[in-house]
């Protein structure tokens, strides 16, 4: 299978680092050439440490859930002759602590609303239906639990 790979970009410039007084703005890229900027969230790191603008990992990870379930269920509903014309998602990630006493996203909601174009429109059984197999097959909410490496680079030392 293929490898997905980002680039993940901070710098300190002149921040007080040692003070924990550095912004904590950094930069995605990805392969397609789109850049975001990224930043903890304010509810967990304090302006002005925190950019409120940029993206934050959490909400990334609840987007990332919405973006796969998505992407399923449009699959799905094309495959089964269902004519989509609007897909809108509202989803939540709930933060709390974890049955190891970890803060982590514990529940993601997605309330997608779904708008069916043509004569043939799916019964709310089809349509639930539709959500089960897309959540099933969504490569995101599959990797939840899976492992996560860290493999450091360090560079050789200058002295």
């Amino acid at each position: 299978m293929a490898d997905h790979v980002a680039h993940v970009l901070w710098q300190r410039g002149d921040e007080d680092f040692l003070g924990n007084r550095y912004s904590r703005r950094h930069l995605w890229r990805f392969d397609g050439g789109v850049e975001i900027t990224a930043s903890s969230s304010p509810h967990v790191v304090p302006l002005p440490m925190s950019d409120p603008a940029a993206v934050d990992p959490e909400e990334a990870f609840v987007a990332s859930l919405a973006s796969c379930h998505l992407l399923w269920f449009l699959s799905i509903a094309a495959g089964r002759s269902f004519c989509v014309d609007r897909y809108v998602d509202n989803p939540v990630g709930s933060m709390a602590r974890n049955a190891d006493g970890k803060l982590a996203i514990t529940v993601v909601t997605l309330r997608p609303e779904v708008i069916f174009a043509g004569d043939r429109q799916p019964s709310r059984d089809e349509v639930e239906q539709m959500h089960h197999q897309a959540h099933q097959e969504c490569f995101i909410a599959n990797s939840v639990k899976s492992e996560v490496r860290c493999e450091p680079v360090i560079p050789p030392s200058s002295g």
